[in-house]
């Protein structure tokens, strides 16, 4: 028996990436045209973030309903809802014409995606199976990996050529396309049964994490952690999260299962994902502020500029589900998150005039380094779990990065506010970016406290290939040409 992976599962994994690159790619282009928004819709910055903020509740209340909606609807019928909605929500975000309508479209744009990203890995986890899971997946999480370095480029691109509602419709065309092909092509799933739908999970995780986000967004704009607006919600929802905990350990069928933690690799993944969430998309703020702030380059070139640690991730790709079948995900993730951390060092002394060509190359490494860490963390803690438990597993996954992306973006935006504050030179801001890279760096490093739990957990791996990672070679060595 072979465990060659089928075109056909190549095409599937093809339909529901175009789905997920436009939901993710969407998050990252509007971020850069938050300040023309406040400018044509005359509104301040602190009420135009609400954009961005607006959209992110929304997907932090969705994504716990995912699981049971995939096992009720079938995950194929959710992820077509979910293409509609987002590209119903993009259509109407760029005919808005206040403020106000574009944070609602905005909420119900981020309905529709926040559940596109779990439920396209359920089905590939599904269609994949355990033992193709590392070379499916690896091309799969490539858009989540790639949009915050893909967006400022896109993004800059259409507001400088044009009118901002394009960043919205540009999804409509993609979105038709990707619900066309999903309809055609997607197989029907079994996800077990869904069960009565557990409504009191369903209010404490849709006010909890939606508290938490709120709180952590605030950061950046009350410009402390310690302000009213941002204690007061980060509490309320971690004590909510804490007593649905409570609730779904004596729940039959609580809305996300938490009994899952018990295994010990799918715990050690969840924490790894978290901490690796914080890592890269807090740490990814600084590098286009950097080029923007310090060295005054336009949005475009500043996307060009982010693009190396891309392309480290890209070289990279191709050669990770075999190194994740021969050595196992542990030991893989923790040798990327040590790349990630070393090269995060030489940042920490980023000057005014440091040569772009070696902050290019620092770049590229973390990219290999982010690579590394990733894909091989996904694939263990999905490859841990029974089919039936993807739709508990998936959502957990996506929430607990979210968040973690949510803290290290906060921390991070916290810590380069108040180290610019009295820069008045180029190089007291250019020390001001070394001072949040220093944070950056220790984010990172505890990010190894989770990884060497998982290398535990996971136990010892065998060195020597098994067959399906041979087989698999002829996959990888074309891509990696």
């Amino acid at each position: 028996m072979t465990d060659r992976i089928e075109p056909y599962v190549w095409k599937i994994a093809g339909v529901v990436i175009l789905g997920m690159t436009m939901s993710i790619l969407d998050t990252t282009i509007v971020n850069v045209a938050l300040d023309t928004l406040s400018r044509d819709l005359n509104s301040t910055i602190a009420q135009i973030q609400w954009v961005a903020t607006g959209y992110l509740l929304a997907l932090a209340a969705v994504i716990p309903l995912t699981g049971w909606a995939a096992r009720r609807f079938g995950a194929k019928h959710v992820y077509l809802a979910s293409i509609g909605l987002f590209t119903l929500g993009s259509a109407l975000c760029g005919l808005a014409g206040s403020t106000t309508s574009l944070i609602l479209f905005r909420v119900l744009q981020g309905v529709g995606g926040g559940m596109i990203m779990p439920v396209a890995q359920m089905i590939m986890a599904e269609v994949a199976g355990p033992k193709r899971m590392g070379r499916v997946m690896g091309v799969v999480v490539m858009p989540a990996m790639l949009a915050p370095i893909l967006g400022p480029v896109v993004g800059g691109l259409i507001l400088q050529n044009l009118h901002w509602s394009w960043i919205f419709f540009v999804n409509v065309p993609i979105g038709v396309v990707a619900a066309f092909l999903g309809w055609r092509m997607l197989p029907e799933s079994d996800l077990g049964e869904a069960g009565k739908l557990d409504w009191l999970g369903l209010v404490l995780l849709a006010t909890s994490m939606p508290l938490i986000v709120y709180g952590l967004s605030e950061i950046a704009t009350k410009e402390s952690f310690t302000a009213p607006t941002v204690i007061w919600p980060i509490l309320g929802g971690l004590l909510l999260t804490i007593v649905f905990g409570w609730h779904a350990l004596r729940t039959e069928r609580p809305l996300l299962d938490v009994r899952l933690y018990a295994n010990k690799i799918f715990a050690a993944a969840s924490l790894t994902t978290f901490g690796l969430g914080a890592a890269l998309f807090g740490a990814m703020i600084l590098v286009p502020l950097y080029y923007q702030q310090v060295r005054g380059e336009s949005v475009i070139v500043t996307g060009l500029l982010v693009g190396p640690q891309g392309l480290g991730m890209l070289l990279v790709a191709p050669w990770i589900a075999r190194m994740t079948d021969r050595f196992g995900g542990g030991r893989v993730a923790f040798v990327g998150v040590s790349v990630l951390t070393l090269s995060s060092l030489p940042l920490a002394f980023i000057g005014a005039q440091t040569s772009i060509v070696f902050i290019s190359l620092v770049l590229l490494v973390r990219g290999v380094g982010i690579g590394l860490s990733f894909i091989p963390t996904t694939t263990v803690a999905f490859a841990a779990l029974r089919t039936d438990q993807l739709s508990d597993a998936t959502p957990q996954m996506n929430v607990l990065q979210r968040v973690g992306g949510a803290i290290g973006t906060a921390v991070l935006a916290v810590v380069l506010q108040q180290a610019s504050a009295g820069a008045h030179t180029t190089a007291e801001l250019a020390g001001a970016f070394g001072t949040a890279y220093w944070w950056a760096l220790g984010i990172c490093a505890a990010s190894l406290i989770p990884v060497l739990v998982l290398l535990r957990a996971e136990g010892p791996k065998a060195k020597k290939p098994t067959p399906e990672v041979e087989e698999a070679e002829e996959f990888v060595e074309p891509l990696g040409a």
